[in-house]
């Protein structure tokens, strides 16, 4: 018989075949559906054989996956635990209650919500709770590190909201709070945002809610990027200063695909329970709900806080080494998982170099650096995360040497040079060498 994707982790299956409406159809995907299978396939090889760098992903636990797969993608459960417009939601009721209350503890917040479909969705319905269209609203600058939600022109929060931005200082590229507070005097927002998506230093959440105050604004903190460091510690958790916090499920916190919104507010957090259902979404999916559960379990176990700690160290010294190497990271280092590394010292663009490194097997992704000229399709700069790695086991020497394969591979390339072949193909050996050494699926 032909052998499961472990890349597609289906509920326990007989092996052999179920009955859907009298049709008798396999249980095994490789069977049922070749054809997807073999792009599931291709998929699992390219997670195995390539060393994942984006900041924003992560490699799920074969229990998280599981629980993704299982009988609850066959429930609809409009509603909230206790309060469904459908029947047969008892079990609904307990998987979301488990997530919530979980999460609760990880982030020490009276109330949360687990339903949104992303961090994207999630920060809509902040807005849908607290906003009128029109009214003002004032995050990081996308330039400078903040997220497309947090007021970009092409999003929803651009164009519904009067999105005004806030940036970081030209000299050591931190958040400027002297600018922050003056621009929220200037344009009296009805919302703050805190947080970003490629800010590599710790934000001052209680800083950032004075000067809320100081106008009569809300504060919300975006904490996608950050959300596993603080469970464990290692990041300013906002839930104590923030009016509302949102945040993926992924990234460091190490889930599945999707968001959260947290509280200490209960009469806010009923407000936003609204705003989720029915006010921006329907049903819940009570898959990637159980997926949840699951996740925040995992991040309340003491081996967690070793593996946040990890992420952090291996994010530094990969930094150091491009540092040693002759590139520039933007605000010198690094607070949390990921590096903002500017190229311009080796004269190449972001998407150049993203398609070079990914050549090799380095996946990474091109971003703006902080007053960048060049323009986003091909930035000034690169980021770089730790945390999918640590997750499969390298750490401080695996990342010293990708470090120098980054750095041979940008310096073949510098000013503009075609890379010779024999360069790439050495750096794809070593590669292929680190993601044998440490496999996905052992």
């Amino acid at each position: 018989m032909t052998p499961q994707s472990p890349a597609l982790l289906l509920a326990p299956s007989s092996g052999i075949a179920s009955r859907l409406g009298g049709e008798v159809v396999p249980d095994d995907i490789a069977i049922a559906d070749p054809d997807l299978f073999a792009i599931v396939e291709d998929e699992r090889q390219r997670q195995q054989d390539c060393i994942e760098l984006i900041a924003s992903e992560n490699f799920a636990s074969r229990a998280v996956r599981m629980a993704q797969g299982s009988i609850f993608t066959n429930k609809y459960a409009e509603g909230y635990p206790g309060r469904r417009y459908y029947g047969g939601c008892g079990p609904s009721d307990a998987v979301e209650q488990l997530a919530i209350d979980r999460l609760r503890q990880l982030f020490g917040a009276n109330w949360a919500n687990v339903q949104p479909h992303s961090g994207a969705s999630a920060n809509l319905a902040v807005s849908f709770a607290l906003l009128k269209p029109g009214d003002t609203i004032l995050g990081l600058d996308l330039a400078c590190g903040g997220h497309l939600t947090h007021g970009a022109k092409v999003t929803i929060s651009g164009r519904w909201f009067n999105a005004a931005s806030y940036k970081v200082r030209q000299d050591d590229e931190r958040i400027d709070l002297d600018d922050l507070a003056r621009v929220a005097r200037e344009t009296r927002p009805r919302l703050i945002i805190a947080g970003g998506s490629a800010y590599p230093r710790r934000i001052d959440f209680a800083a950032i809610r004075a000067i809320a105050d100081d106008v009569g604004a809300w504060l919300m903190a975006d904490v996608a990027h950050y959300a596993g460091l603080i469970v464990a510690g290692l990041y300013p958790n906002p839930v104590p200063h923030a009016h509302v916090v949102t945040s993926t499920t992924h990234k460091t916190l190490r889930g599945p695909r999707g968001g959260v919104i947290l509280s200490n507010d209960l009469e806010l957090g009923r407000k936003i329970d609204k705003a989720v259902f029915p006010g921006t979404q329907g049903g819940p999916l009570m898959q990637v709900i159980a997926a949840k559960a699951v996740a925040f379990g995992e991040a309340g176990n003491a081996a967690f806080e070793d593996y946040a700690r990890r992420v952090r160290d291996n994010a530094r010294t990969l930094g150091d080494v491009l540092a040693d190497g002759g590139l520039r990271l933007v605000t010198g280092g690094t607070d949390c998982h990921l590096q903002l590394v500017d190229l311009r010292p080796f004269g190449i663009d972001g998407q150049s170099a993203a398609d070079l490194l990914e050549s090799a097997g380095l996946t990474i992704n091109k971003n703006t650096i902080p007053f960048d000229t060049q323009p986003p399709s091909a930035p000034s700069g690169i980021r770089l995360g730790s945390p999918a790695g640590t997750t499969r086991g390298l750490g401080e020497a695996e990342y010293k040497l990708i470090g120098l394969m980054i750095l041979t591979l940008l310096d073949a390339a510098r000013n503009g040079r075609t890379p010779d072949s024999a360069v790439i193909d050495k750096a794809r050996q070593q590669v292929r060498d680190l993601t044998a050494a440490f496999p996905l699926e052992p």
